[in-house]
């Protein structure tokens, strides 16, 4: 005990801040198997560098017998620390206290938080444990959700936005982690859901569990919601620390530099005989991808949504990029609805936080049907288009073989403000395939043929020998240059040093009016 009285009032109040809802549903917590608020805090952070903020507030609630419940804290914990050093703001809504439910306090605090963020120009990691709004209070809760949703939308592109999921999240409480840059989510442990399976049975009598209604697996595969998925909750604030690695601080800043000892000007041969000589046949984009990038470790984000195309993270030289590439052995690289947006979003990402954006291009066109057309197709394609031309950071773009049809001009040709477009001799680009092309402009010389299907080809070859390479669309001036695959890792390394200091605009104006 201390000497003073007041001091010991102050560790008296600490230590029962610490217990938030009391040991009881500290162990509830723990049998569910999850941790507390302040223990994710702790494995997400710098060991000791953890500093809290409001943990004596307390909610202002009357009715219902609110009065008589009340926690030092209430229902979030909220401050600053490091990860890797650098300065990063965070709250975690805490189960024990109300089921984390989100009252005018709760959300009080996390307001301030994200405004110190702001301030400071700090990335915002958000914890989420939560039931929704608090009932009890009523609409207050309503406003605290959509105060934070509005502050979610004004840092949004400011400072880098990461929310985890980390047990339910239902209702209201959906929507401010679906503005944020990143989702995280745990596996077998974590749901969101507009309406729990309760209402989905009383609604519409279908009977679903909360893992097929709004699991981990669900949003990172079927919605796309989810980036990311943590086989526990320690995987995924791991992911949370590799994933901010990558970003900057804010917009007005660059991503931190990692020195490598992966040599700049390092030549893989096996990339010179990596594409099939057979046009059809497919290949792994991702091991291409790892040849090329500095220790072969590359971040994939959305792995399981959309796997026709391929997004992430890695780095070149030690500078971090931001990686686009279609995915021959999924629907053969085609872009349809989903692999579209899931690009968009990403290439908005980047260019948002000062991210070079590195393209590598497979793509025989969008995907056709009925189904596509009707759910929107044109629209999504529409939103590609619109990143690729409204970002500003450094675009390279490398045409490993198919580039068809507006399938190549959407995936950063050189009309898109390209700032370097290179192609491999194994680059086909053209209006549409071959086979597709002899249908139409040799129609009737195929009909008069004795053997149709052997002049089809015939033909195809000729018109693959003639127009699909790179040649003329490099005599355009459309490709920079033509290279020996050996050559990408130190071509890319070279231009992102020469392109580092870029300057484009966009007109001025309030905002763009993307194709939603």
């Amino acid at each position: 005990m201390n000497a003073n009285p007041k001091i010991n009032l102050l560790e008296q109040k600490r230590a029962e801040g610490q217990l938030g809802g009391g040991e009881d549903r500290i162990q509830r917590q723990h049998d569910a198997g999850r941790n507390t608020a302040r223990e994710r805090i702790n494995l997400l952070l710098d060991p000791g560098t953890f500093r809290e903020v409001d943990a004596f507030i307390e909610h202002r609630a009357t009715n219902f017998g609110m009065d008589k419940q009340k926690f030092l804290g209430d229902s979030v914990v909220t401050g600053w620390g490091t990860i890797d050093g650098r300065l990063v703001y965070v709250y975690s809504q805490d189960f024990t206290v109300f089921g984390g439910s989100v009252g005018r306090v709760h959300a009080q605090k996390i307001l301030k938080i994200m405004e110190m963020a702001m301030k400071t120009g700090a990335p915002i990691i958000g914890l989420n444990d939560s039931g929704g709004a608090r009932i009890q209070e009523g609409v207050d809760a309503l406003s605290g959700f959509a105060d934070i949703f509005l502050q979610n939308t004004l840092a949004s592109g400011v400072i880098p936005q990461i929310s985890v999921i980390m047990g339910p999240c239902a209702g209201g409480a959906v929507y401010s982690p679906a503005l944020t840059d990143f989702t995280i989510m745990v596996r077998n442990t974590s749901y969101m859901f507009i309406t729990g399976p309760n209402v989905v049975k009383q609604v519409l009598n279908e009977d679903v569990s909360f893992d097929e209604l709004g699991g981990a697996d669900v949003h990172a595969s079927e919605s796309g919601v989810c980036h990311l998925v943590g086989e526990d909750e320690t995987e995924a604030l791991l992911l949370v620390r590799e994933l901010l690695s990558y970003l900057p601080q804010n917009n007005m800043e660059d991503s931190p530099y990692q020195p490598t000892t992966d040599d700049p000007l390092r030549a893989d041969e096996q990339l010179n005989t990596f594409i099939p000589n057979d046009a059809t046949k497919p290949y792994d984009m991702k091991e291409l991808i790892e040849i090329i990038v500095d220790d072969g470790h590359f971040f994939e984000v959305h792995e399981n949504y959309a796997a026709n195309i391929i997004v992430g993270y890695a780095r070149l030289g030690g500078q971090a990029v931001g990686i686009v590439a279609n995915q021959p052995m999924v629907l053969a690289g085609v872009l349809d609805i989903n692999a579209s947006e899931k690009a968009a979003r990403f290439v908005r990402t980047c260019d948002a936080f000062n991210i070079p954006i590195i393209t590598f291009v497979d793509v025989p066109g969008y995907l056709p049907g009925k189904d596509q057309e009707h759910a929107g197709i044109i629209r999504s394609g529409a939103k590609l288009l619109y990143a690729y031309c409204e970002a500003t950071v450094p675009k390279l773009t490398v045409t490993t073989r198919k580039s068809y049809g507006g399938a190549y001009c959407v995936m950063s040709s050189k009309h898109l403000r390209g700032d370097l477009n290179l192609a491999w001799p194994t680059a086909e680009i053209a209006v549409m395939g071959p086979e597709g092309a002899v249908e139409i402009i040799n129609r009737r010389e195929l009909a008069e043929a004795d053997d149709p299907v052997a002049k089809k080809k015939e033909l195809a070859e000729e018109y693959r020998a003639t127009f699909a390479n790179p040649y003329i669309t490099a005599s355009r001036g459309y490709i920079d240059d033509v290279i020996v695959p050996s050559e990408t890792r130190a071509r890319l390394i070279n231009a992102l040093q020469v392109f580092a200091n870029k300057r484009d605009d966009n007109p001025p104006k309030k905002h763009g009016n993307i194709p939603l």
